[in-house]
């Protein structure tokens, strides 16, 4: 039996999988804004951003700055019987751990500031080098720490928090939101809208043929070997 011969890599490119019905195709090209559906489910197989690193890096570059904004000014002040204070992000960790709790200081400071900071850096620094094709190999390991700093990444959570408890001492202290508070929506908004826009496969497309002589050369060793021979 003769050796298969794989296809080449560049024909394998645009092979995906519905996510619906495990349907095999290969996509057409998609013109900018489109979408490729299954032709046997109906369910969207692929879609082309207008604009797949550009867009995506103005709304990083703006999130990144609307971080320092919110975690370098105040969230909120408070007035109780004519004294006053007001407290940051991290300000609000280091009393959890002046209070004894330095486990949960740990977590609030590493999910509202060290996860999102790590996060946009690499989303930065990836789309940067990306904007030129073929991208440089080391773009790929980059997106996929961006992607585990992305899940520990919960500002939300934060804000979630400093809302309930505005609620609860809003009938014992006068509180007046901050810039930081303001922020913190802002880069909730930048954070969401960023996801939306963000395409992974884009990046990807730019980075899976930086040297296709390399990658022909390596399938031509997926060969299938015949029964029987004593090297399999």
């Amino acid at each position: 039996m003769s050796p298969t011969i794989p296809p080449s890599p560049l024909s394998m490119a645009d092979v995906v999988a519905c996510p619906g019905c495990d349907l095999l195709q290969h996509l057409p090209p998609i013109p900018p804004k489109g979408r490729a559906r299954c032709p046997r489910c109906g369910e969207i197989v692929a879609t082309t951003p207008a604009d797949p690193i550009e867009r995506p890096l103005a709304l990083a570059l703006a999130a990144a700055i609307t971080l320092v904004v919110a975690n370098a000014m105040p969230l909120m002040t408070l007035s109780v019987v004519g004294r006053f204070a007001e407290t940051t992000i991290l300000g609000g960790a280091e009393v959890m751990w002046r209070q004894g709790q330095p486990i949960t200081a740990t977590l609030v400071a590493f999910c509202t500031a060290v996860a999102p900071t790590i996060y946009l850096v690499l989303m930065c620094t990836l789309l940067v080098a990306a904007r030129r094709a073929p991208a440089p190999a080391w773009v790929g390991p980059l997106l996929r720490l961006a992607e585990h700093a992305k899940a520990w990444s919960l500002p939300e959570v934060m804000l979630l928090g400093i809302l309930v408890a505005l609620v609860k001492i809003a009938d014992l202290a006068t509180v007046e939101p901050g810039i930081g508070l303001f922020s913190t929506g802002a880069l909730l908004v930048l954070l969401a809208t960023l996801a939306v826009q963000f395409d992974p496969e884009a990046v990807w497309h730019r980075i899976a043929w930086v040297n296709p002589a390399a990658l022909h050369h390596r399938g031509k060793g997926i060969a299938a070997v015949p029964d029987g021979d004593p090297n399999a």
